[in-house]
Order: structure tokens, then C-alpha cells, then sequence
């Protein structure tokens, strides 16, 4: 059934299929066999096998059902007994939920370690939705479009840094792991693609003191990225005016553009903000 079935573009479907870049992306991951391992996106397995190989249990969510299904015809009953198949949104998924029935009976429970080859079209909103989720993960080893990776991983004032790249780093520690080639796949995407790793931090290295503010902070300066904080900020229709003393004050440059602010500075100024 599996080879038959066509891409479909809705859902944003391109399939790994170069033996190699899987053999390196579960390599990157550094499995344990009893690890809580959550396929997102499995496609036809070309991952699923290769991480049972290295696994006693595995669960991956699928959200179109032809490939639940041949998955379940193809893998599932090749002796593979602890593969999970759930058909479901991963957008809208509770891993809180998923989380409770896979430590359930064990003393001594690991945390869920999330990978998948992501839906272009879909990756940023499931970055943030499994965020939301990040108690219970202990790491994201996921594959996605090399730009995207570029700005999650980049460090401040580069070309690449901006509003994903604050984001991502204020909750986790990134990692680029590789560079995967359009050839890598059926279709053929029209982008270079690679993986890269997400460690959610246990403890924040900086703290927010309303994560909601922050990121609308975060959000305001890179809608403007080529303004200065004095400009952006003077005038905002989401926030508080801020005056140049406000931002020395602050500890904060008022020429400064909002490439130049790492992490810590954007928690410094929504934390500012908050105390006005």
C-alpha cells in the first residue's frame, strides 16, 4: 500500500527516502532502548523501522490515514508489538495526555523525546504547541527546512536572528546537527532541509516575568527589526510608551536595533516594561 501512495500536498508530505541521512539523523538522536520516543509525521517509516531497530516501544501520530494504516499492515504486524499507531493531529494533540498513559505502572519515568520529519507549512505553530509541553519533554530532534533552522539556531546579530530565533532559545537549547539535500527525498522538495535538536531547559537560564508579554516584546521589535529601540517602542500600539531613560535605565542601548538584543536583553526590556 505504502508505495503506492501519492504525496499529497495538502498535507505537505515530501518522503526521506536516502538510507545514509537516516542512518545519521538516528544516529544524532543517541537512543536507549527504553527511551519514551514519539514519532511525529512517520510517512511511509523511513524512520519508524530504524528507530524500532534501536527501541522496545515507539509511538508515532499520523495524521493522514492511508499511511496510519499502511504502517500498520506494513510494520505493525512484522513482530514490531510495541509500535503505537495513533491517527491524529499533531497540531492539536495533548502530549500531557500521551504522557500519562506511556509511564503509567513505571517508578521511575523518563521524559517523552520527540522526533519527525515536519510539514513545512505546519512547523512553527507545532514548535510552539509542544512548547506548551515542554515539562514533559526531554528533548526534539526534528527535520524542517534549512532557513527555518538557520534562524532557530542563529546567534544574535546575524543576519539569521530574529523573533524564532529569541523564541526558541529563551526555552531551549538548539542545536544545528545536520544539512540534508533535496535529493534526500520523494518528492523532491525546491528547499535544502535540515535537523537540529531542541533541548527544553529545566531551569530557564532568564526568566520572563510574563511570558506573555515577552513574547509580544520579541514580536514588536522584529516587526520593525531595522528600527531602533527608541523608535520601536516610543510609540507601540501593544505596549506602554517607553522613553530613551526608560531603556537606560534598563541597562539597554536606545540606538540598538533588535538583532543586536541576545535573550537576556529581551527579557530585561518586557520585564521593564512590566514594572512601569
Amino acid at each position: 500500500m505504502a508505495l503506492s501512495h501519492q504525496p499529497r500536498k495538502r498535507f505537505g508530505q515530501n518522503f526521506l527516502h536516502d538510507k545514509s541521512v537516516i542512518t545519521q539523523i538516528v544516529d544524532s538522536i543517541r537512543i536507549n532502548r527504553d527511551d519514551l520516543v514519539v514519532e511525529i509525521g512517520p510517512g511511509m517509516g523511513a524512520i519508524t523501522e530504524p528507530l524500532l531497530a534501536e527501541l522496545d516501544n515507539l509511538t508515532v501520530i499520523e495524521l493522514d490515514t492511508d499511511l496510519a494504516n499502511s504502517l500498520r499492515i506494513r510494520i505493525g504486524a512484522n513482530s514490531h508489538q510495541g509500535l503505537q499507531i495513533i491517527t491524529g493531529n499533531a497540531l492539536n494533540f495533548n502530549y500531557h495526555d500521551l504522557y500519562q498513559q506511556l509511564i503509567e505502572n513505571q517508578e521511575n519515568p523518563k521524559k517523552m523525546r520527540i522526533v519527525g520529519n515536519l510539514p513545512y507549512n505546519i512547523s512553527t505553530p507545532l514548535l510552539f504547541h509542544l512548547l506548551t509541553f515542554a515539562d514533559v519533554i526531554q528533548d526534539m530532534h526534528f527535520m524542517l527546512q534549512k532557513e527555518v533552522v538557520d534562524r532557530i539556531t542563529a546567534e544574535v546579530n546575524s543576519k539569521a536572528y530574529g523573533r524564532l530565533s529569541v523564541m526558541m532559545q529563551y526555552f531551549c537549547h538548539t542545536d544545528y546537527l545536520l544539512t540534508v539535500p533535496n535529493g534526500a527525498f520523494n518528492p523532491p522538495p525546491k528547499v535544502t532541509s535540515a535537523v537540529f535538536r531542541l533541548t527544553p531547559f529545566v531551569k530557564k537560564p532568564v526568566q520572563a516575568n510574563n511570558e506573555t508579554i515577552f513574547a509580544i516584546v520579541v514580536r514588536e521589535a522584529f516587526n520593525h527589526r531595522r528600527k531602533t529601540l527608541r523608535a520601536i517602542f516610543k510609540k507601540s500600539a501593544c505596549l506602554p510608551n517607553i522613553t530613551e531613560k526608560n531603556l537606560i535605565d534598563w541597562g539597554l542601548d536606545p540606538m540598538a536595533r533588535p538583532e543586536t538584543l541576545s535573550v537576556t536583553d529581551f527579557v530585561t526590556l518586557s520585564n521593564g516594561i512590566i514594572s512601569m
